[in-house]
Order: C-alpha cells, then structure tokens, then sequence
C-alpha cells in the first residue's frame, strides 16, 4: 500500500464515523464548544445509552472526541481544533446552521457557586478564559492532563491581588487545571490556584458566601474590580 492508498483509507474511516446520523448529531452538537455526558449526547442522537457507548468510542477511536472523566461522569468534548474546523467545512457545504448550548441550570445558581474549594459558574468560566487571553495562564504541555501553569506575568498579577503563588505550589495538590463547568460546560480554574483565587474572593469582600447553599454572590464592589481590573461585566 502505498502513502496515497494509505490516506485515502484513514479519510474514508474518519469519514465513515462522521456520516452515521446519530454520530453526525453528536458531534455537530459539541460545536458550541460545550462538553456534554454521554446520557445526554444519546438524547441528542436519539438513541438508547447502550447505542450511544457504541457511537462514542467509534468517534472516540478515530480521535473525534475526547472524554474527560470527573468523578462519576464521563463529559465528551471535540477532539481539537482540527475537528471542529473539519465539521464547520462540512456544515457550510450543507448549508446547515449549528444548534446552540442552553444550560438548564438556574440562574442564580449558574453565576457563580463553589466547587469543593474553588469558584464555578458563569463567572468562574468568564475569568477563565480571560485570563487565558490576556497570558496570565497556559496550559503545561509537559503533562497530559489538562493542567495549567502560570505565566510570569500571571503570577506577578495574581500575587498583585493578594495570591501567594509560592504558597500555593508547595501544597500536596494539582496546582491548576481546566475543570469542567456543570451548568457552562466549559473550563474554570481548579486546584489549589483556583482554591487560593477564591480565598482572595473572598478575603477582598468581591464575593460573599451563602448561608446554606453553594451560591457565591458577586458583591458591587466585586462587580466593579471585575470590570476594571478584567474588564468583565459580572
């Protein structure tokens, strides 16, 4: 075989998984960027779970998806960029528009909450990504398990706030990782960092606790430090 029969292979297989229907649905449906359970992908696809098991590690195999286990749930998100790019060329020529993440979760409950020791929520999510934009945090290629570092200027910034990064990389823990948000589907700061980033939350009075519920409430003048220092309308 040589390398042109050998491409037109892998392309037919890659092909072949995309163009089952209740595998279309799937993956089309992961183009908002928001991982989903398998329980709920089935729903999606209109299949039984058991089918579903079946289509996931079909796609899961030829690198269509990935799954990220977080204790009792397994999420499955596109494999990368490739793929969504491949999926968006596809969605062109068919002329079809992409369906859209609608989070079920109320809306108090969704802006922001605790998640064992560290911030979720809306605006957990919303800080995430800011702070990946603006080269405070990156993710560690030197591990395979979505963890994140911080850059010197991320470091400095946070310390600026109140955070004692050395402090919080002696702890006996993950420093930091991408963990997936419940309600937004996508990835907030976890690990000792996000639990130190909550402690100064906290300590600074920008967010207060509830009494007997898992809700933060972003106080006006934490709303007014988000936006000024992040720029973020929280």
């Amino acid at each position: 075989m040589n390398v042109g029969d050998s491409t037109d292979l892998a392309v037919a297989k890659v092909a072949s998984a995309i163009g089952e229907q209740a595998r279309s649905r799937m993956l089309f449906s992961l183009m908002d960027g928001h991982a989903r359970t398998g329980t709920e992908l089935a729903i999606i696809a209109g299949v039984n779970p058991s089918t579903a098991s079946v289509h996931l590690a079909r796609l899961k195999k030829e690198s269509l998806v990935s799954v990220l286990v977080q204790g009792k749930h397994r999420y499955y998100s596109l494999y990368d960029l490739n793929v969504a790019s491949a999926l968006e060329a596809l969605a062109v020529v068919a002329g079809t528009p992409r369906p859209t993440f609608r989070p079920s979760t109320p809306l108090r409950f969704r802006s922001a909450r605790t998640c064992y020791d560290h911030m979720a929520g809306t605006v957990s999510v919303l800080l995430h990504d800011h702070l990946k934009k603006i080269d405070w945090i990156y993710a560690d290629d030197r591990v395979v398990n979505n963890d994140y570092n911080l850059t010197a200027v991320g470091a400095k910034g946070l310390e600026s706030l109140g955070v004692d990064v050395e402090e919080t990389r002696k702890l006996r823990r993950r420093f930091a990782f991408g963990c997936l948000d419940w309600s937004e589907r996508k990835p907030h700061i976890g690990g000792a960092l996000g639990g130190a980033i909550l402690k100064m939350l906290l300590r600074r009075e920008w967010a207060t606790r509830d009494l007997d519920s898992r809700v933060l409430s972003i106080t006006r003048l934490g709303q007014r430090e988000f936006r000024s220092r992040f720029d973020l309308q929280v």
